[in-house]
């Protein structure tokens, strides 16, 4: 059994950043071989035009083949509301099982009845290689990772723990920032609470490295990487010392205020195929639906 806890592995971490939807991405390394693996991943995509595009892709591809790195796993912490994976791009060029959180039944249950998907569209999660649940264990090379499930943003988020770093998806923003919204389908700002707490239980010098971050007042620079005791002591929302009761208080406030994200119409459509599109229709033509004062 390794001793992880008393000697924790240290990954290499490479973060690539989309500045369109405020989104870093990771190639996280084994330093003791060449395994790694690829977390919340972006395809580029342009509303207006319906064009997508795969140069944010493409930057991950360049790094992992001039790194001579063999791709283990493509890893998303949830179905993201805010940008669409490039999971089957980076799949079909780096091989790699894919993974996300065992609740993506749920979110591709209240999603596929909230776009009507056909048939065709299966809601058993098998779209992915692997559904992580609570404690689930993988490996990259010689690095162990193990899997939380820290929902309340959605009811399928992860953090996936490798080593000595956390990877909390929309969980936290960086201390300066706070929390994640819970005012989608699914979300509850008390199960982010608790969720946040088990993260914070990690020991305080893990790293924690995030999904997004948008540049609180008064910084200047995107930022991506954290630690547990940074969080504890300095989140704006639940540092220690915010009750469960006051958290959730500011969170329903706060949310109540929040615009929907634009793009997450054809992000979640896309997003919970992992990463795939809908099917074609009869002429040929692929289409991402937009319903029609269904939500809020």
């Amino acid at each position: 059994m390794s001793n992880t806890h008393t000697s924790p592995q240290i990954p290499q971490v490479k973060a690539f950043f989309d500045e369109p939807t405020n989104t870093f991405s990771y190639v996280v390394r084994d330093p003791a071989s060449n395994a790694c693996a690829i977390l919340d991943s972006v395809l580029d995509f342009d509303y207006a035009s319906g064009r997508t595009d795969v140069r944010s892709a493409d930057a991950i591809i360049a790094y992992v083949q001039d790194s001579n790195l063999q791709v283990k796993w493509i890893l998303e912490t949830h179905v993201h509301a805010d940008h669409l994976s490039a999971a089957p791009y980076l799949h079909q060029a780096l091989g790699g099982k894919t993974g996300i959180g065992a609740m993506i039944t749920v979110v591709q249950d209240t999603f596929g009845k909230a776009f009507n998907a056909g048939t065709e569209f299966a809601r058993d999660g098998s779209q992915f290689d692997r559904l992580f649940a609570e404690g689930d264990r993988f490996t990259i090379g010689n690095l162990e990772g193990h899997v939380l499930h820290t929902p309340g943003h959605t009811p399928a988020c992860l953090t996936y723990v490798i080593g000595d770093a956390a990877f909390v998806g929309d969980t936290l923003f960086m201390p300066d920032y706070g929390t994640a919204r819970c005012d989608f389908p699914g979300g509850d700002a008390r199960t982010l609470y608790h969720s946040i707490q088990k993260v914070l239980s990690l020991p305080a010098e893990t790293r924690i490295f995030l999904c997004h971050d948008y540049k609180a007042p008064d910084r200047e620079e995107y930022c991506h990487e954290t630690t547990v005791a940074e969080q504890r002591q300095h989140n704006v929302h639940v540092h220690e010392g915010i009750s469960e009761d006051e958290f959730v208080r500011m969170r329903t406030e706060r949310d109540a205020t929040l615009a929907m994200p634009a793009l997450i119409l054809p992000s979640v459509q896309v997003n919970m195929r992992a990463g795939e599109m809908p099917p074609a229709e009869d002429n040929g033509q692929v289409y991402l639906k937009v319903p029609i004062n269904l939500f809020k």
